[in-house]
């Protein structure tokens, strides 16, 4: 049997000189991949009492969903700004050249519900700690934070410090 790492495609030299892109498409690919990242994923998260999933778009959904569909529990989108059509509330946060807005929809996320957040990577963590924001916001309280891979050298953990984040598998570089 293959390792979760085996399915991640290495590109040398995208989107710039020296960087590795680490891309996803070769789990997704695979239908033995894609079963063993959901797996590995909810290993992650089979002992933590929580109430609801949120994952932002795109690749949070699909690896979110099943998540929430094999635990029968409720997986919340959070999405890019004007694309939710319910009342939502916003974040702006920190992209590599730049800023962008997360949404969701106010009535989600309930005071007191606990979150599990599930992504498919954690870089700079500018997405992740958006999320967080937003999630607090509306009173749920993020019990852990799930990525299938981390780009340590990106440093993206500590802007999450003082939260329960798990990484499937790490690359040491960025």
């Amino acid at each position: 049997m293959k390792r979760i790492e085996d399915y991640v495609i290495s590109i040398p030299d995208f989107p710039e000189p020296g960087v590795i892109f680490r891309d996803v498409t070769g789990i997704l690919e695979d239908a033995d991949g894609l079963q063993l990242a959901v797996d590995l994923m909810q290993e992650r998260i089979k002992d933590v009492d929580f109430d609801i999933i949120v994952g932002p778009e795109s690749r949070g959904f699909i690896f979110g969903v099943p998540l929430a569909y094999n635990l029968h529990k409720p997986f919340i989108p959070v999405r890019k700004a004007g694309k939710l059509p319910r009342e939502t509330a916003a974040v702006e946060y920190a992209l590599e050249y730049g800023t962008g807005t997360l949404e969701i929809h106010k009535e989600s996320i309930k005071p007191g519900q606990r979150v599990v957040i599930i992504d498919d990577l954690i870089a700079t963590g500018g997405t992740n700690k958006g999320i967080i924001k937003l999630v607090e916001e509306l009173g749920g309280v993020v019990v852990k934070a799930v990525f299938l891979m981390e780009l340590k050298g990106l440093k993206g953990r500590e802007k999450l410090k003082g939260y329960d984040v798990e990484s499937v598998i790490q690359y040491e570089g960025n």
